[in-house]
C-alpha cells in the first residue's frame, strides 16, 4: 500500500485513535433499583387537599 505524505505514521495513527477513544463520549444506562423512593412531588399533607369545610376557622365557643 503506497502512502501519501499526509498519511500519520503508524505511532501517530494509534495516538489519534487513543485521544478519540478517550475524548468520544460512552453511552450510560443509569437503572434505578430503588423502587421505595417516594415522588418528588406528593400532595398529601398540603392545606389544599382538605376539604373546604375541614378548612373553615371554627366559631369560638364561650
Amino acid at each position: 500500500m503506497a502512502t501519501s505524505p499526509s498519511d500519520p505514521s503508524p505511532e501517530e495513527l494509534a495516538a489519534i485513535v487513543a485521544a478519540v477513544e478517550m475524548a468520544w463520549p460512552r453511552p450510560v444506562v443509569a437503572v434505578s433499583n430503588d423502587a421505595s423512593a417516594p415522588p418528588a412531588w406528593r400532595f398529601s399533607g398540603r392545606w389544599w387537599v382538605a376539604p373546604v369545610a375541614a378548612r373553615r376557622a371554627r366559631p369560638f365557643s364561650w
